[in-house]
């Protein structure tokens, strides 16, 4: 019997913030203001990144020539932070939606809006749609996906399974887009189409865990607007993402934990080190922690922030708004851990039997040419980047601590390399840095500030942009692989 006579249904309309521990209504929705005058970033102090804007001239010059809005958006100035990158970025992303290519420049851009809509980033589809209309697009395909034609619809699987499951990307999957037919994509429209989800599958990533705020709506003049709160609770707004807060609370907290945090890491890097130097694990107990750190991985729960009341699936809990869930099929379908308990029969995607380097790339410069030495520039420049520095550190050799960050998200895709000792990622990222990983790359609509602020407490921003980086150019290669390698077996 309920008390107060209410039902199990009536109580699964309801979430508990772990924060303020306060009961919200799902379907709840608040006005609050735009954030107008709060920078590119809800996360990042406004200071920080137009500090970086006014020095560097290279970025100007950049958005100049490679920007598709011809604007220095939200995203561009967040970037900017790292103008190395953001050139790789920013060119990569001008060939893939400007440049000679299969695809015509409209559909370039609905299948943008259609990746942004697995993660409901309303922030990426509004810039698409904006730039669908701009390069001709017809306006009746804003209505959903019922008005666009049949081959784009067709789409729609291995958008999803890209999204959310690259692994069970199948040769049967590709075969049944390329099949001979008025609806059939051939194979460089295809590997174009890849690309384009890949890398908005990614970069909707980057959005959430960079705490992007949405563009300034000139036609917004009181500056409100209506939002639905059921992924972050008010205390978020009024307390988390106050971007004055310099740690999880605030004030001084945590200093001196986040220093004697930041020490632990450097020495524990330093043993690693002199480990490495000493023997080299054999290849069966490297095989052993592979497939431990993928088991592990299960327990790093995202989305902290919420329990249902009562508990239920968390795919129950969002609710997507009818501008988004236009441009998707079942919506419920998401991450599963690839470890999943009886799900073992999955193969290990062992990297060394298909790489990058040696097929990847190679495969993709051949259907549709050049955006393979583009990607392949972006990616070396991600893995490659450092300052050599860490927090207040300075001449820090950060390479080990990199790697493991890119190798963490390719691990819980299924993705192993032989020659990585795993043992490694449970000695340099701590759980809450875990945490964060897990939901930017595989849940990122549900990235909040506390938990960006919660790991490296001692670290700039510009750093933690960088991390976001890593994880974006990492999960954008791990689709890749997947979706590329059923390519080829199409084609052997």
């Amino acid at each position: 019997m309920n008390r107060g006579g209410s039902s199990p249904s009536a109580a699964a309309n309801y979430l508990l913030c772990t924060n303020c521990r306060k009961v919200l209504r799902k379907d709840k929705r608040i006005r609050v203001s735009q954030p107008l005058t709060r920078g590119p970033s809800a996360f990042i102090p406004e200071k920080e990144v137009v500090q970086a804007n006014t020095v560097d001239e290279r970025t100007n010059f950049l958005v100049e020539e490679y920007s598709t809005s011809g604007r220095l958006d939200n995203i561009t100035q967040v970037m900017s932070l790292h103008t190395q990158y953001l050139e790789s970025f920013l060119r990569s992303q001008f060939y893939m939606l400007r440049m000679d290519g299969p695809l015509p420049l409209p559909y370039r851009h609905y299948i943008a809006i259609m990746a942004a809509a697995r993660h409901q980033c309303s922030y990426l589809i509004n810039m698409h749609v904006d730039e669908f209309l701009k390069t001709g697009g017809i306006a009746e395909w804003l209505n959903g996906l019922e008005y666009v034609p049949q081959r784009l619809k067709n789409l729609n699987e291995i958008n999803k399974l890209l999204a959310h499951r690259p692994w069970l990307i199948t040769k049967e999957h590709i075969q049944k887009l390329v099949k001979t037919g008025e609806n059939n994509w051939s194979l460089p429209e295809l590997v174009h189409a890849v690309v384009l989800l890949a890398h908005y599958h990614a970069l909707a990533s980057f959005v959430f865990g960079s705490g992007i705020n949405p563009e300034r709506d000139p036609e917004i003049s009181n500056g409100f607007t209506l939002i639905s709160v059921n992924n972050f609770c008010v205390c978020d707004l009024a307390n988390d993402n106050n971007i004055e807060n310099a740690s999880l609370s605030g004030g001084n907290f945590g200093i001196v934990d986040s220093l004697s945090e930041l020490e632990a890491l450097m020495e524990r890097m330093k043993r690693l080190q002199e480990e490495r130097e000493d023997e080299e694990a054999s290849q069966e107990e490297m095989s052993t922690r592979f497939e431990k750190e993928k088991k592990e991985s299960l327990f790093v729960v995202s989305g902290d922030t919420f329990h249902s009341f009562p508990h239920s699936d968390f795919e129950d809990d969002m609710i997507i708004t009818s501008d988004v869930s236009r441009y998707i099929e079942d919506p419920g379908f998401g991450y599963e851990d690839f470890a999943r308990r009886g799900e073992e029969h999955l193969p290990t995607f062992r990297a060394q039997d298909y790489t990058w380097e040696n097929h990847g790339f190679s495969l993709v410069n051949r259907l549709y040419s050049d955006i393979g030495h583009l990607l392949d520039e972006k990616f070396r420049m991600v893995y490659n980047l450092t300052y050599n520095t860490m927090a207040t550190h300075q001449d820090v050799d950060t390479t080990m601590l990199r790697r493991a960050l890119f190798n963490y998200v390719h691990c819980m895709f299924g993705i192993r390399y032989d020659d990585y000792d795993y043992g490694e990622v449970n000695q340099l990222l701590e759980r809450s840095l875990k945490v964060y990983i897990k939901t930017v790359t595989c849940y990122p609509e549900r990235t909040t500030k506390r938990m960006y602020d919660s790991y490296w407490r001692q670290f700039k921003h510009s750093e933690k942009v960088h991390v976001n980086l890593l994880l974006m150019e990492a999960r954008m290669q791990a689709e890749l692989l997947y979706a590329l390698r059923a390519i080829t077996r199409h084609l052997t």
